[in-house]
């Protein structure tokens, strides 16, 4: 999973937006013009914002090269802690504001929000370029099938390296903004919505399954339920990335928490169950890869 989704919220990425603003399920977005003057509740070097009984303000500065997947980090860095947002859907609903305040068009406003991450993430400048390296080095065979996938960039740097890739989500815009993105891109990935847990595929589906920072948004019970779902749509190697942090992330949506050692126990236990190899290992937060014996 990338840092940022389109979930809960059920967001539009192409709903009407007059030029330089946005609004959805609350929250109003607006690009800046001319100086920053300290005006608002949370002033920030990037953004002012402030609410209005459940309405929720920001403006912003932010320029069209800025926008990618590392908006995530600027937001949690500048407004994560100040209680502004509430939750999830609120930085979801600011994430999506912000591309679409930026540039006109919603095509054209996700285009280059695709094509500034894919530029970062393949590069190396992402906060998430080393995972999605790491992962890719570990895929085995042709046909992946990744879980969770957001807004898709994994499966887009498969495609690109000539991977037959699927992508999931249990967010339809999201889904479909990746749909309609990719063949733009000259990147082809199917896109299934559906959960995790229950994803519309033969057993085997797939060479490699790969589940990138999503086990943090699951309690333990549906995580279980979906490494069981993985181990059944793979036909060789589960690919796990989860982060280490001190206290899940609330504005990401992370409801559990990390470390080596449940990750050893996790091995343990899907060995014992699915007769499958685990391996644990530490690269920018937490690896568990599953291989069928």
């Amino acid at each position: 999973m990338d840092v940022a989704v389109l979930g809960p919220a059920l967001l539009d990425p192409f709903a009407p937006a007059p030029h330089g603003s946005w609004s959805g399920n609350g929250v109003r977005v607006r690009r800046r013009r001319g100086t920053h003057r300290e005006h608002a509740a949370v002033c920030t070097p990037r953004f002012c914002a402030h609410r209005d009984g459940d309405a929720l303000t920001v403006e912003h500065d932010l320029t069209p090269d800025e926008l990618s997947d590392d908006l995530a980090v600027l937001l949690t860095e500048e407004l994560g802690a100040t209680g502004v947002l509430r939750g999830q859907p609120d930085f979801e609903s600011v994430f999506t504001g912000i591309v679409r305040s930026t540039i006109e068009g919603g095509m054209s406003a996700w285009l280059r929000f695709y094509r500034n991450s894919l530029n970062a993430l393949e590069s190396g400048n992402a906060q998430f370029a080393p995972i999605h390296q790491r992962a890719a080095e570990l895929i085995t065979g042709r046909r992946v099938l990744d879980l969770g996938s957001c807004f898709g960039f994994f499966p887009l740097r498969l495609s690109r390296n000539g991977f037959d890739v699927t992508a999931t989500d249990l967010s339809a815009p999201t889904m479909d903004l990746l749909a309609r993105v990719s063949p733009k891109l000259h990147r082809p990935v199917r896109t299934i919505t559906c959960d995790a847990a229950a994803v519309p595929l033969p057993d085997a589906a797939a060479d490699t399954v790969t589940a990138l920072h999503l086990l943090e948004h699951l309690d333990a019970d549906a995580g279980n339920t979906v490494l069981g779902e993985a181990l059944r749509l793979a036909r060789r190697r589960v690919i796990v990335a989860v982060p280490f942090e001190d206290e899940p992330q609330a504005c990401y949506g992370h409801v559990r928490r990390f470390d080596t050692a449940e990750l050893h126990r996790l091995g343990e236990r899907l060995g014992r169950t699915h007769g499958v190899t685990a391996a644990v290992d530490e690269y920018h937060g937490g690896w568990l890869v599953l291989d069928r014996n």
